[in-house]
């Protein structure tokens, strides 16, 4: 099973480089590249013209993005942490941080946590999942939220991970009953977020009426992280859990059928994350009506890998595909762009058409 610092640095390690049986991405879709925005040769505007940005939390982001919650607990992760803040500081952009359980578990580990000084004014999101804050006072929760100097909480819901995950959770009852205490008695909002499996309607329709207001899909299509336990079962020899893994490796709702499913019962915040690559694709789950999106392992990579100007070249690229995707579509800010003319097609199609009946 290994301690939680292990399997903290197994994460990163699968997620960067994979093994030698190949990485942790899904085999199907987000089902993004179902969305087709219609093209504007007439757009009267100047690339200049546009304004990709947003208010979240009462944090202005220059564009729609966060780099999403991953790690938290070793010292690579902290240093992951920090640079990948100070880069979401510089840019204006929304930072996660990885699940806070280590930081619970073992106070010592806090100060991988700590980045409020790298992104001073930027907005920041503490991660804690479902299963620990049950079993947690809410004064401990907020005292973990209060430590890191975070702007919003994402409680994090991940029963497929920890099904395969040697030694992971079991039981999880009450998820339901705590998300409704914490968003009754944090004191500060609380982010329903997946972990790569996604959010249906009929789940959104119950976290709503618990009262949560805001949600983070992190659907299928990107990384697997059923396909991440999958390895490390693998590699411990868990022949039971790795045959499970490799059954339920694809399981999920797409990330684009998540949000369209999540977007007309009336919450305030929407990201989209869960194989989030380019900013096209941040611009079609803009269109289907989410208020951000997250992207993880494509800057995790790209920052070890190739370090700081990797990453940075990422998040370039991925910010002027937005912006020519609004000027291609006559938006000029995000609200327009949820506006803009679409056809959706295929599976996504028949997704959005289950859910409403």
């Amino acid at each position: 099973m290994g301690t939680i610092g292990q399997r903290k640095a197994d994460h990163i390690a699968l997620c960067v480089d994979g093994d030698a049986d190949g990485d942790v991405g899904f085999k199907s879709s987000t089902l993004l590249e179902c969305v087709h925005l219609v093209h504007d040769g007439l757009p009267d505007m100047a690339v200049d013209d546009v304004d990709p940005s947003v208010t979240l939390f009462g944090k202005q982001l220059r564009a729609p993005i966060v780099i999403a919650s991953m790690t938290g607990g070793t010292d690579e992760a902290a240093q992951i942490n920090r640079e990948l803040a100070a880069i979401a500081e510089e840019r204006g952009y929304g930072f996660g941080l990885g699940s806070q359980r280590a930081m619970h578990v073992r106070p010592g580990t806090a100060p991988t946590y700590r980045v409020r000084d790298a992104i001073p004014r930027g907005l920041l999101f503490g991660n804690l999942g479902v299963v620990q804050a049950r079993s947690m006072r809410t004064d401990e929760i907020r005292a973990l939220v209060e430590q890191v100097g975070a702007d919003a909480l994402c409680v994090h819901l991940n029963p497929a991970m920890e099904l395969v995950q040697p030694g992971g959770d079991r039981d999880f009852t009450g998820g339901t009953e705590t998300l409704a205490r914490l968003a009754s008695d944090l004191g500060v909002p609380i982010i329903a977020k997946e972990t790569g499996c996604g959010i249906s309607r009929r789940v959104g329709e119950r976290l709503r009426a618990a009262g949560v207001r805001h949600v983070d899909v992190s659907g299928a299509g990107g990384t697997s992280w059923v396909g991440v336990e999958t390895k490390r079962a693998a590699a411990a020899g868990d022949g039971a859990a790795r045959a499970l893994g490799n059954a339920f490796w694809d399981w999920g709702v797409p990330t684009a059928a998540s949000v369209a499913m999540l977007s007309p019962l009336g919450f305030d915040t929407i990201i989209a994350t869960g194989g989030i690559a380019t900013g096209l694709d941040v611009a079609r789950a803009i269109a289907l009506g989410a208020n951000a999106a997250g992207m993880a392992r494509p800057i995790l990579r790209a920052l070890v890998q190739g370090g700081r100007a990797a990453a940075v070249s990422v998040l370039d690229r991925v910010e002027s595909e937005l912006r020519a995707a609004m000027l291609l579509t006559g938006s000029r800010d995000l609200a327009a762009l949820r506006r803009a003319p679409r056809v959706v097609l295929g599976d996504l199609a028949a997704w959005i058409a289950l859910s409403e009946k």
